[in-house]
Formats: structure tokens, C-alpha cells, sequence
């Protein structure tokens, strides 16, 4: 299972009925938060989650609306006595961008690390889950991120007794690990059928339609793309401050095959995302104007 939550949708600067744009996921006893502008503890706190059990931060890009709401995350979490290692992940400079704005928040009871992306596509595997991180086409260096959750074969019973594998290692086979003993390697192939299908989230703001981003979105079960302008006049804008239009970003979805669109990241000016609702749906039916705090649980299909 898989906790996903848009905490806020506001592009820019936070208003009084729209925080900034972050995600929020929660597998496996991990959290995960993409981005972190001003406000995100408020909408985290209106969503009932806490800042505490968050191990890992990955920031798309450093425009303020990103990541100003950091010191006060790191701050917040420091007076809950957290101890545990915290890791960022971000484009080059993610260091030196943090520490400056660590000025304000420089003594903390727990340890920071960093992780940069240096390529223009670049995975990181954790327990039971792969990030991805893709370059797209921003003012700025910029990335998109996809969270993938691969699901093993299923275990074939028959299959280990008929090769007399000792019961001890089923567990282990089952989790993918190989194991040697008494001259014999076993391994997970040996007890496990065909990959099944997993679960994969993929996030992306300020950008321009890109092909990685066409790559990252293909088959995704749940795309969060921005929605910067709604207006077809503003399409020109859009491509001069390198943003998506909602007709874009629902496009960009049916044409990669994803199941479903979460749009996000508004214009200030727009007042009311949902007056384009009709239009979108137009091209990509199962797309959501998204207010904040917008959840779902993913779910393994059924067999």
C-alpha cells in the first residue's frame, strides 16, 4: 500500500486557500517529501501527518517556492528530538543551497545527508522502492522524480520442494536474496515466478512537455503534473517562462499511457482551476484539478 498526498497546489507563493506545491508518499514505514516551500508544515498538519517520521526530501529545483519552507521543517523536526539521519536529494549545489539557508537553523540533534544528482536520468534504490530522477526543460536545472515499487514473482511452493530446498531459505528466496550452502547456490529464480505488476508515482513541475518526461510518465499509475496556466491565450507565456499549460499537461498524459492525472502547481492569478475542468477532461478523461490535500491509496492489483 501506498499513502500519496498532494499537501498543496499553489505555484509561486502560498495564498490563503492554496499552499505550495509538495507530495507527500508513505510505504513500507518510509516517508517521503518532494519539495518543500513556505507553508508545507501547515498543509502537512491540515492533512494529519507529521514532519517527524520523513527520512527522505527531494527537492525538484531551488526557486524559492521549492524549498523555503526547509529551516523551519529541519527546525520543527529538531525540537520533536528527532536523532535519525535525514537525506536530501537534489541537483548539483544541493549542499551548498541548504547550508546557506541553514543559517537560520544551524544546530540540529540529527545528521544531514546528501545525495546530487549528477545525470540527466539517476536512480536511487531504497528498501523496497527505486526513485527516479529525470532532467527536464525549466529556467533552471530542473527534475521530475518517479517512485517506483517493483513486486516479486510469486512464491512457487511445488517448485521448492521439487528441488528439495531447505525450508530455512524460503523466506529469504522469497525477498530476492541468493544464498549459498553445502557447495549449492540457491537463488529467487529458482523458487519464484514472473515479476508482477508493481506501483509507480510520477511528479513533475515547472517544466516544458519533455521526452524524458513522456518516458517517466509512460504506464505511470498516478501522474502529478503542473497545471501553471489554464487559459489557451496564455500558451505563449507558458512556453516563455518554460511552465505547462493544463491542455498540455493532459495531452502529455493520455499520450504516455498513464491511468490517471493529478494536476497541480497553479498560477496565482488563477483563481479558479476548476472553470477548466471541462476542457482537460475533454482530453484526458480520469484528470483531477487538484485542491490541497488531495489523497490516495495505491494498491497492488488483485490476482
Amino acid at each position: 500500500m501506498l499513502d500519496v498526498c498532494l499537501l498543496g497546489t499553489g505555484g509561486m507563493m502560498p495564498l490563503p486557500y492554496r499552499w505550495l506545491t509538495s507530495l507527500m508518499m508513505r510505504y513500507n514505514g518510509h516517508s517521503i517529501l518532494i519539495d518543500c516551500g513556505e507553508g508545507t508544515q501547515i498543509a502537512m498538519r491540515e492533512k494529519g501527518w507529521s514532519p517527524n517520521p520523513i527520512d527522505i526530501i527531494c527537492f525538484t529545483h531551488y526557486h524559492a517556492d521549492h524549498i523555503s519552507g526547509l529551516p523551519g521543517m529541519l527546525l520543527n523536526m529538531g525540537n520533536a528530538d528527532r536523532t535519525e539521519p535525514l537525506l536530501l536529494i537534489g541537483p548539483k549545489g544541493l549542499e551548498r543551497v541548504v547550508s546557506s539557508l541553514r543559517v537560520i537553523a544551524p544546530e540540529l540533534p540529527f545528521e544531514l545527508k546528501f545525495l546530487e544528482i549528477t545525470e540527466n536520468n539517476q536512480s536511487f534504490e531504497f528498501d523496497g522502492f527505486t526513485l527516479n530522477a529525470f532532467r527536464v526543460n525549466h529556467s533552471m536545472v530542473c527534475y521530475g522524480y518517479t517512485m517506483e515499487i517493483k513486486r516479486a514473482g510469486r512464491f512457487d511452493k511445488e517448485k521448492a520442494e521439487s528441488l528439495n530446498i531447505p525450508l530455512k531459505l524460503w523466506s529469504k528466496l522469497q525477498k530476492g536474496e541468493s544464498i549459498e550452502e553445502d557447495g549449492r547456490l540457491y537463488t529467487p529464480d529458482m523458487v519464484l515466478g514472473g515479476e508482477r505488476k508493481g506501483l509507480k508515482v510520477t511528479y513533475c513541475t515547472d517544466t516544458r512537455p519533455t521526452d524524458s518526461l513522456r518516458e517517466a510518465a509512460k504506464d505511470t499509475d498516478l501522474l502529478i503534473l503542473e497545471g501553471m496556466y489554464g487559459d489557451p491565450e496564455e500558451a505563449e507565456k507558458a512556453v516563455a517562462k518554460k511552465h505547462m499549460t493544463m491542455q498540455e499537461a493532459a495531452t502529455l498524459a493520455k499520450e504516455s499511457g498513464t491511468k490517471e492525472l493529478w494536476l497541480t502547481h497553479y498560477s496565482p492569478a488563477m483563481n479558479w482551476p476548476d472553470n477548466y475542468r471541462d476542457t482537460v477532461k475533454k482530453i484526458f478523461a480520469d484528470a483531477h484539478i487538484s485542491k490541497d490535500g488531495r489523497s490516495k491509496e495505491l494498491n497492488f492489483e488483485e490476482e
